[in-house]
């Protein structure tokens, strides 16, 4: 039984974690990796239990972001420049699946085509609409923090990653082959329970009580958004993953911003 057919990745001994990592940040971020070997079907699945830290390292290049803006110009400018370099380091990968999805579920259209539509590269007013209402939220909730918003920005990406370790192991997916396909077939019980360790606990450590709340409300807005696409769909799709994703990141944000607490 090869790699990819049990699952496993592949055998790295003590580096097996820290390539992992590595994987994950290649898989998720702009951040070059050249140390890396290739690329492999199980390697990535390998990742899946890294995306939450993948995450804590996204928050972490986004703190002197922001403390720059801060520090030049005042609240406004720090919640846009963070929003702006979020989607840099990212390369926008969760936004373009977020815009795909809705593209595609706020069609009303067949199941068939709507998983048509979403696979079409060009973007729709729904997509569109999406898009520019997850950064505006993004930007109103940053900058309204006050103090607490590097809180945020570390939480937010990290629950955002953990909410696609949610959906890729307890969904469905909706197409025969590719790679959402294979993380769901392969991803293993204990890497969801790894991620979601690690998640639950920087959170709390990061935000106390709020960093718990937003953990619980993301687990509950991505467990109804992905029944909501399963009934649509049949199962969940890479793009729907972003979209998970990036609704997560708001989610923790609004969470964690809230009020003064």
């Amino acid at each position: 039984m090869s790699e990819q057919q049990n699952g496993h990745a592949p055998q790295w001994g003590i580096w097996g974690p820290i390539i992992s990592l590595g994987e994950a940040l290649r898989f998720l971020t702009i951040i070059p990796q050249p140390w890396l070997p290739p690329a492999s079907e199980a390697s990535m699945v390998a990742s899946i239990p890294w995306f939450p830290a993948a995450g804590a390292i996204i928050g972490a290049l986004l703190l002197p972001v922001g403390g720059l803006g801060d520090l030049g110009w005042g609240a406004v400018a720090r919640a846009a420049l963070v929003v702006v370099a979020w989607g840099v380091i990212t390369s926008g990968l969760h936004l373009d699946g977020l815009s795909d999805t809705f593209d595609g579920v706020m069609s009303w259209r067949t199941r068939e085509r709507k998983l048509e539509i979403m696979r079409d590269s060009r973007i729709g007013a729904m997509g569109a609409l999406a898009i520019g209402a997850v950064l505006l939220l993004k930007f109103a909730f940053l900058a309204g923090a006050g103090p607490r918003w590097w809180q945020a920005v570390l939480v937010a990406p990290v629950l955002g990653r953990w909410a696609d370790c949610y959906g890729i192991f307890w969904f469905p997916s909706a197409r025969e082959g590719g790679l959402g396909r294979s993380f769901n077939a392969l991803v293993r019980r204990a890497d969801f329970w790894a991620a979601s360790a690690f998640a639950l606990a920087f959170a709390i450590i990061v935000a106390g009580l709020s960093g718990l709340i937003a953990g619980l409300l993301v687990w509950a807005g991505t467990h109804l958004l992905a029944r909501w696409w399963v009934r649509d769909l049949g199962g969940l799709t890479g793009d729907t993953y972003g979209a998970l994703s990036e609704i997560g990141e708001v989610i923790a944000l609004a969470a964690i911003t809230w009020g003064t607490w």
